[in-house]
């Protein structure tokens, strides 16, 4: 159970299902690993609560596109908090079956693609988002094709976030804003736009 800092507000409903959504996870993160097994007793702070700061970005949008979805985080979260319709891209099978399970119990407006990032075949989105996943260079590289022109890509970031901008930029031009974590002292989120290669 979260108690939420006054910047994020969720109706009792979407904490029903937030609570639906973890209840999932923990019971089967001991069969396929969605969260390392300490992080599951701070499962609501450490992971819900990262993700549900992306929730602000996202809403109101037609649709976004999460790159590497794992245990949900942010994606499943996302599309809770927002009712906003995702496309979660998750390579490792038995991960993606977790995805669609979670959807499925938490009524998330989700579809969820088994392959590999780089392999998808997906029109852009107006919105993409990642979290714990790669360095912002690799990031870049698979979010490119994904994201529609006027688009916004979202990355949780920690405290690499400013020497990973700095490799970036020498391969892409992009406009950054950098929004501060209320979850991590030392991360931010990433708000990248207009992005194109070097």
């Amino acid at each position: 159970m979260l108690n939420l800092p006054e910047s994020v507000h969720v109706s009792r409903e979407t904490q029903e299902r937030l609570e639906a959504f973890v209840a999932l996870l923990e019971k089967w993160n001991p069969r396929i690993n969605l969260v390392s097994s300490r992080d599951i007793a701070s499962v609501w702070e450490r992971h819900v609560l990262d993700s549900l700061q992306l929730a602000p970005f996202v809403a109101g949008q037609e649709r976004f596109i999460d790159m590497g979805s794992g245990g949900g985080f942010p994606g499943v979260i996302v599309a809770i908090a927002t009712g906003v319709p995702g496309t979660l891209i998750e390579s490792d099978q038995r991960k993606a079956a977790f995805l669609r399970e979670a959807a499925r119990a938490t009524k998330a407006p989700l579809t969820v693609l088994a392959e590999r990032i780089e392999q998808v075949d997906i029109a852009p989105a107006p919105v993409v988002t990642a979290r714990a996943l790669a360095s912002l260079s690799k990031l870049l590289e698979w979010t490119a094709p994904l994201l529609a022109k006027q688009g916004k890509a979202f990355f949780l970031k920690g405290q690499q976030a400013d020497e990973e901008l700095t490799e970036a930029r020498r391969n892409w031009h992009m406009n950054v804003r950098i929004h501060r974590s209320i979850t991590s002292h030392d991360g931010v989120i990433l708000e990248v736009s207009n992005l194109e290669r070097v």
